[in-house]
């Protein structure tokens, strides 16, 4: 749990949760045929959850930030 001290692995995972959140939207408002039958409460609660899973799963391990600590 040493990782939620290091300001890298925090800018690291935040991106990444940023882009998951981002894709997750797409591919929610992208599955309704008519603007109309976009439920924004369905978007939006499914974006939260991709971030914070996004997050959960960053504690085992990014890549990004583990390649700077070898070198």
């Amino acid at each position: 749990m040493e990782q939620l001290k290091n300001a890298k692995w925090w800018s690291a995972a935040c991106t990444r949760c940023l882009k998951t959140m981002c894709q997750t939207a797409v591919a929610m408002i992208g599955t309704s045929q008519m603007m109309e039958q976009v439920d924004l409460k369905v978007v939006v609660s499914s974006t939260a959850l991709a971030g914070i899973l996004s997050i959960l799963t960053s504690l085992a391990g990014l890549p990004e930030v583990e390649a700077t600590k070898e070198n």
